[in-house]
């Protein structure tokens, strides 16, 4: 079975993004070295993305080629009336249904790319299999949480850590249990 990875960068204060959704702090990281912090490895260890309405539409307002062209990309959306993509497919119902046949399909492992209300989906119905997450040395004023409001906790386990010399930190987790 495929898993399905949440790779993402969070601020000290766990922010995925500013409030107006830009993530322009993260290329302001002081990174004299150009460490992509796995990124190639992990973007080659996967064949489909998954991310919210939100972080979709921050992606293609930024103006430049579609980021995840070669990959199955799969956008979660309430809304019925989204105008079609031509890199992307719009799941507008069933979300937990879709996302487990996905995982049972045969491929490579899925990355979950964001944002904070679909991550909340996700571990509420149990879908996330990894968590590879990049504390950035930030403090942001506001912002969008990592995860949106949860109904339950859920537990995690470290797998590892990693420092990195950019004040970066990387925590990588399993996902235990969830309870109420």
């Amino acid at each position: 079975m495929r898993k399905i990875i949440l790779y993402i960068a969070t601020s000290v204060n766990g922010k995925i993004a500013r409030k107006n959704g830009s993530v322009d702090w993260l290329e302001a990281m002081p990174n004299p070295e150009k460490l992509d912090y796995g990124f190639a490895n992990m973007y080659a260890s996967v064949d489909t993305t998954i991310q919210g309405y939100h972080s979709f539409k921050q992606v293609i307002d930024w103006d430049i080629p579609f980021p995840y062209q070669g990959k199955k990309n799969f956008v979660l959306t309430s809304q019925s009336s989204r105008t079609p993509h031509k890199d992307a497919h719009f799941v507008e119902k069933d979300h937990a249904a879709f996302i487990t046949e996905l995982k049972q399909a045969d491929g490579k492992d899925i990355w979950l790319i964001g944002g904070g209300k679909t991550i909340a989906f996700m571990l509420e119905h149990q879908l996330i299999d990894e968590i590879q997450l990049f504390i950035m040395p930030i403090i942001l004023k506001d912002g969008i949480d990592l995860v949106a409001i949860l109904e339950k906790d859920t537990m995690l386990s470290l797998k590892n850590t990693k420092a990195f010399d950019t004040g970066v930190v990387q925590l990588n987790y399993g996902i235990s249990a969830s309870s109420e």
